[in-house]
Parts: C-alpha cells; structure tokens; sequence
C-alpha cells in the first residue's frame, strides 16, 4: 500500500497545529505536577468558573446522554435570540467557536480567493483557511498593535474573506471604531465576507455599544462569532455561536454535522445566558483586579504594555533579560502557567500573554514573578 501520507489532500498534509494556551495536562506531565496543582495564566477565561445555575442545568439533563440532542440547538438559539433581540434563524451553534470557524472557512473559500487578517491575531483562523486550501494574507498590526485601517483596506481590495478579532488575541486591543467602520464599509462595496470574533468583547465595559451585532442588516457580508467559553466559564463543554443575516446562518446550518453540540452544553449554556449575577460579579471583579495587577505589573522592570481592553495582560518582555521560553519554564516550575507568544505569527520571543484571575491567584503571580524579574 502506498504510504498514508501520499494519500492525504494537499491542504491537509500542509496543516500545522496551531499552539494554545491551557496546556495543564502537558505541562503538568512534564514536570510531574498534578494538573490541579497548576494555576492557569495560560487561558483567558472566567476565573470564577461556570456559574451555578448553569451546573444545575447541566446536572438535570444527565437523564437524557442516551438520546440524541437537538440537531440545530434550537432552545439555545432562542435563548440567545432573546438576549440580543433577534430571531433564532439569525444564530448558529457550534461545537465551541472554532467549529464555527472551520465551518465559516469551508463553506465560502473557494480555490483561488484571498483571505486577509492582522498579525498577530488567533492562530485558527489560518488554519481554517489552510484546511481549505488557501494561504492567507497577513497585514501587520501598526508599532502600538493596533489593525493599521490604510493598510488593511489597500489589502483587501480584492479579498474574498477576512477575519478580524475584537479585542484582538493576543494584543488584547480592541479594533477602533471608526477603523472597524471603514473595513466594514469597504467590504460591504466590494463584496467581501467579514469574519467578526467577538469572544472577549463582553469582558469590555461598553459591550453594547461596540458589538456589531446590532449591524447584521446594515451588513448581509457580516458574520460575528460569540462564544460561551471565556466569559461563561464553559470552556470544556465546547460552545460557541455566531450572528448574522439569515442567508449566511441558512448555509451554515446546512453545511454544518449533525448533533455538533451535546445536550449538556446546550442546557448549561443556556442557564449561563440567564444568569445575570454571576456575570455582574465576574466583570466587577475583572475591573477591579486589571487595575491592580496593571499597578504591580508596572513595577516589574523591563515590564513593558498598554492597559488592556479584555481579560488578559500582554506584555512586552524584550528588556526583562529572559525570553518568553524562559520566563515560562520559571514560571511552571512554581506551579504558574502563563503564555509563550512566540508561537503568534509576526511575534518574536519576548512576548507573554497573562490572565487576569482572582486576587488571591493574582498575588501569588505578582510575588513569583518578582522573584525572578527585578522590580523597579
């Protein structure tokens, strides 16, 4: 038989798996910790967890593992339907935001059509793209990080798709208004599709005011990503949903693979979508620990960064005297883990990425990194 390798597609064999953080059970195996033992800096997700309500919701339906769930999660669209005002064929779900990626991907690339995003920005939107045979166009972000608005209209004159986050992972700033306007704009004129990730955006005081969401019929071209896992805490059950026209949700809900998404999380995810204490606590508490750990981060020498639009610190180490690798070797073998940026297209090695997480968590971070870094 010939080798497995000669009969893979080209665009598959070309993938490269892209780095994440939360990599507890790996690293926890190689320096023979538990993994529990670990804190993760790592994932920029709800510190508090998942909330109550959505635990006892995911609890309740335990009854129910043998049958399948809904094809198209279609209480769960209605619940989040509810929540911004629209009607459930505007939503669908996924199996975490990334299926919706991939998903976006394969269905509107064709052969031959351009894909352009910033860098640095998440490194799965490349890999959707590659998965589906195309190479992307990157526009490097501006000396401050943010998305340079003449550089990437210039580039996308003639694309068939982008992607843009907002915030951006890792840089964690978000996209000006006015330059998220004027892409949109340009792209609407020229019939480009525009991929929108807003899954850190409800960690940003005027949400509201800044979401998209509110312009998917300005915009037939938009499709904007949501996600339950960073600011909801349901990270392991693997929930995500994405906005737009119902002409785009129409052609997902087709192309996309029957019962993506398990009974459990869709019970949770809905709970979570309710519970409003729970995240009026987790942003309180989100505010009140960036402004902290902005002041003894500051005092870190060689500590370089702006003060961050999302949940997560990123921070330019280039004058510390370690590298990323370095810094995050220490880092883990006190039982911390934060993120190696390296891996981030157009970042070099000194760059790391840190979770805002509670005051306790964050204190053991500032004191451990202090024993290594010099303070100013």
């Amino acid at each position: 038989m010939k080798p497995i390798e000669r009969l893979v597609k080209d665009s598959v064999r070309n993938l490269e798996p892209c780095v994440h953080g939360a990599e507890i059970l790996g690293s926890a195996e190689a320096f023979g910790l538990k993994p529990e033992a670990i804190i993760d800096f790592s994932s920029s997700v709800n510190p508090l967890g998942p909330s109550r309500k959505a635990l006892e919701a995911a609890k309740k339906v335990f009854s129910q593992i043998a049958a399948y769930p809904d094809s198209n999660s279609n209480r769960l669209r209605q619940v989040i339907a509810k929540r911004f005002n629209l009607s459930k064929n505007n939503i669908v779900v996924g199996n975490g935001s990334t299926e919706l990626m991939y998903l976006f991907a394969e269905v509107f690339i064709k052969q031959g059509d351009k894909v352009v995003m910033p860098a640095p920005t998440f490194g799965e939107y490349e890999g959707a793209v590659c998965k589906n045979g195309e190479i992307s166009t990157f526009v490097k972000l501006d000396k401050d990080f943010n998305v340079d608005a003449s550089g990437f209209k210039q580039e996308m004159r003639d694309a068939k798709m982008i992607f843009l986050c907002n915030p951006n992972n890792p840089t964690s700033k978000l996209v000006r208004k006015e330059t998220l306007t004027d892409i949109l704009e340009q792209a609407l004129a020229q019939d480009t599709l525009v991929f929108l990730d807003e899954d850190f955006l409800e960690f940003v005081d005027d949400e509201q005011e800044l979401s998209m969401v509110g312009k998917i019929d300005k915009y037939p071209n938009l499709f904007i990503l949501k996600s339950f896992t960073k600011i909801f805490g349901l990270t392991g059950l693997r929930v995500g949903y994405g906005i737009a026209n119902e002409n785009i949700i129409n052609v997902l809900l087709r192309a996309k693979i029957p019962w993506n998404v398990n009974c459990i999380g869709q019970a949770a995810a809905a709970a979570a979508l309710e519970d409003e204490e729970h995240l009026r606590l987790t942003l309180n508490l989100i505010k009140e620990e960036k402004v902290w750990l902005a002041n003894e981060l500051a005092k870190i020498k060689g500590f370089k960064f702006c003060f961050p639009d999302a949940n997560f610190f990123f921070i330019d180490i280039h004058e510390s005297g370690f590298t990323a690798a370095e810094l995050k070797k220490y880092m883990l073998e006190q039982r911390l883990l934060i993120r190696d940026c390296s891996s981030f297209r157009g970042l070099d090695q000194y760059y790391i990425r840190i979770a805002v997480k509670t005051h306790e968590e964050n204190q053991r971070l500032i004191e451990t990194l202090r024993r290594k870094v010099r303070a100013v």
